[in-house]
């Protein structure tokens, strides 16, 4: 346990207050916890990198760490209906599918190198963004429903984007040896 894994670990017990400030309306708190998740992410990898304070633990908590946040959210926005079900359900399964092929592969006996693509990092602060900026706009009344509908269909197109990527890796790699994944 290191300083990197332990914000990791923050940012996963964020994630209950996040969606209970949510579904309770309290969208500017809501926001605030959302970002501070997002510095944990940003300062846990940069310490990680920075000092050498790279795990093994470390590899599979930080992407596990970001699709509880952003799968929970998203799914507390369309609940709320403050995000399309056609882009709630897009993120899920994108995360459901990688983690379906990473388990599908330790089921096969493969070694994993945990390391994203990085269309996955473009993913991962699109989704982010918007989830904030669906957030600010509804808890302190901005009124930016352009920039609302611009980064759901940017987000959207992404997140898809991100999705055929690793399952064309996928795909590639079940011809040419070991995965290495997200």
């Amino acid at each position: 346990m290191n300083i990197p894994n332990i914000l990791t670990l923050l940012r996963i017990l964020l994630v209950p207050l996040a969606i209970w400030l949510i579904i309770s309306d309290a969208f500017g708190a809501a926001f605030f916890v959302l970002v501070a998740a997002g510095i944990t992410d940003g300062l846990d990898g940069y310490l990680a990198k920075r000092f050498g304070w790279t795990t093994e633990l470390g590899a599979y908590l930080d992407p596990l760490a970001d699709k509880v946040l952003l799968v929970s959210t998203y799914i507390a926005l369309g609940v709320r209906l403050m995000l399309p079900s056609w882009l709630v359900i897009l993120v899920v399964s994108r995360d459901v599918m990688i983690v379906a092929a990473i388990l599908l592969s330790v089921v096969l006996g493969e070694t994993l190198e945990m390391r994203p693509i990085a269309i996955s990092k473009v993913n991962t602060v699109a989704q982010i963004g918007l989830a904030l900026l669906v957030l600010a706009d509804a808890g302190f009344g901005l009124e930016w429903r352009a920039a609302r509908m611009a980064g759901i269909y940017v987000t959207g197109a992404i997140t898809a984007v991100s999705a055929m990527a690793y399952l064309v890796r996928w795909l590639r790699q079940r011809s040419n040896g070991p995965m290495t994944g997200p």
